[in-house]
């Protein structure tokens, strides 16, 4: 069977499916080809399950001290089933709202494995799709354009082979059917932190292990450091500037042991499980990539700032095409491209001006260049910070650890970045995107009247600290 398309998307995750949903939005005959669930890493293996997890966390931790608000539990249980269940629940939930906005918008879902073909008899040019269906069918898809949203899944580290069991990815932990008494995690990351404060909360004792010097190595300094210090007084042990020596790794009675060596010492580390958080390797393999004039480097695929690849008709979105591996970055980049794709001029978002968030307790989130970096793109730069700990709203809930970091140009007054670390900050930080976007200065946003008491009043106060106008401090 064969079918013409204007638009076939090669993935359903978040990228893809926003993609699609977005075409069919312009009027455009739209098929997604999807091999396993619509809804890709973010929603089945990633952003929700791991956060419905850290949620589950979050509450057993403030129930167990529930005494410090005044209310006495007799005693707090941990059922890590029903966590793993509510879990499931949500994934499971969210998972027929994709499906439906499929049929709502009257894009097709072709399931099975879909690989890019060359010029054929239907067409000139590579880019269709031939997708090997369960039962064996063979369908043939002939888009006009051709996006490809073939996301990414766990890197290992050379000689740390990953067996589900003792040594696990993000994935398998994911799946986890009881807790370990002890989890050694490799990778001081985004991924790595947020298990590591979840196992944390949840009872089982942690050690992590950074190669850089610091944790959140990509984030500013003053939150990868509030970070690492909160986390060791919560009990978790931290080695940075530490790798982990590959053929030292060993399954003995049940327990995961290695050596991790640090400024020419070694020092023997043991735990029930081992968790590997090293990043993520595009899904380029076997989509049939070699069948067209599309360019490879690093191991991912080479678009332009359009997202087209070599291919002027074939473009790419999302994780395999490197950059920030983020779901809202994967989404932006399917609606971007499916409108370059309709000749319209969509708004093109530079990687830095990108909210990241990082679900720990406390949370962090930034956008912006690190202060570091803002001294290296040559801006002579001025600092304001606002801590959580006089923030009444942070005081009424519990929550006083951590800060609001705003950069700024000295010259121009510009925002060039903020990072904030303590409780619900990824929920504010697109007040700073918004800023930076309409290109506000600090000034302007510290006129904003926050309203009281909120946590985002650390914003408001942040923003006028930097010309040393803070009130409340």
């Amino acid at each position: 069977m064969t079918q013409a398309f204007d638009i076939v998307i090669l993935g359903g995750g978040m990228g893809g499916y926003i993609a699609a949903i977005r075409a069919a939005q312009l009027g455009k005959t739209v098929a997604v080809v999807e091999r396993d669930k619509l809804g890709g890493t973010c929603l089945h293996r990633g952003c929700i399950p791991s956060k419905a997890l850290l949620r589950s966390a979050e509450v057993y931790a403030t129930m167990q001290e529930s005494e410090r608000f005044g209310i006495e539990a007799a005693s707090v249980q941990l059922n890590f089933p029903k966590v793993q269940s509510r879990k499931t629940g949500i994934v499971e939930q969210m998972h027929k709202g994709v499906q439906y906005l499929m049929k709502k918008h009257n894009i097709q879902v072709v399931y099975g494995n879909g690989r890019i073909i060359g010029p054929s008899i239907f067409s000139p040019r590579s880019g269709s799709i031939s997708v090997e269906q369960a039962d064996g069918e063979i369908i043939t898809l002939v888009p006009d354009k051709l996006i490809i949203a073939t996301g990414s899944r766990p890197r290992t580290l050379p000689g740390l082979t990953i067996d589900g069991n003792h040594i696990l990815n993000s994935d398998d932990a994911l799946q986890m059917e009881q807790l370990p008494e002890s989890m050694i995690i490799i990778g001081g990351g985004v991924i790595g932190m947020e298990w590591a404060s979840m196992l944390n909360d949840f009872g089982v004792k942690v050690t992590v292990v950074e190669y850089a010097p610091r944790l959140l190595p990509t984030e500013d300094a003053d939150v990868s450091k509030e970070m690492e210090r909160l986390l060791k007084k919560r009990g978790v042990q931290i080695f940075t500037d530490a790798a982990v020596v590959a053929e030292t790794v060993k399954i003995e009675s049940g327990q995961a042991s290695l050596e991790v060596e640090r400024k020419g010492e070694r020092r023997a580390l043991q735990a029930d499980k081992v968790l590997v958080c090293v990043g993520r390797q595009a899904n380029i393999e076997g989509i049939g990539l070699e069948n067209t004039d599309v360019k490879l480097a690093g191991g991912v695929i080479r678009v332009n700032e359009n997202l087209q690849t070599a291919e002027a008709h074939i473009y790419a979105i999302g994780d395999c095409i490197g950059g920030l591996q983020l779901a809202h970055v994967a989404g932006h980049e399917g609606i971007q491209a499916v409108e370059h794709a309709s000749g319209q001029k969509p708004h093109h978002q530079e990687a830095h001006q990108v909210p990241r968030c990082i679900y720990t307790r406390p949370e962090a989130a930034s956008i912006g260049w690190t202060e570091a970096q803002a001294v290296e793109q040559g801006h002579e730069v001025k600092v304001g910070k606002f801590p959580y700990s006089v923030l009444g709203k942070a005081l009424v809930q519990g929550e006083q650890d951590g800060f609001v970091k705003v950069i700024a140009d000295k010259l121009t007054n510009d925002i060039l970045g903020v990072h904030m670390i303590g409780a619900h900050v990824t929920d504010y930080i697109s007040e700073a995107a918004l800023a930076q976007l309409l290109n506000a200065t600090a000034w302007e946003v510290g006129q904003t009247i926050h309203p009281h008491p909120t946590l985002s009043e650390a914003l408001g106060e942040a923003m006028l600290a930097v010309d040393g106008r803070a009130i409340n401090m």
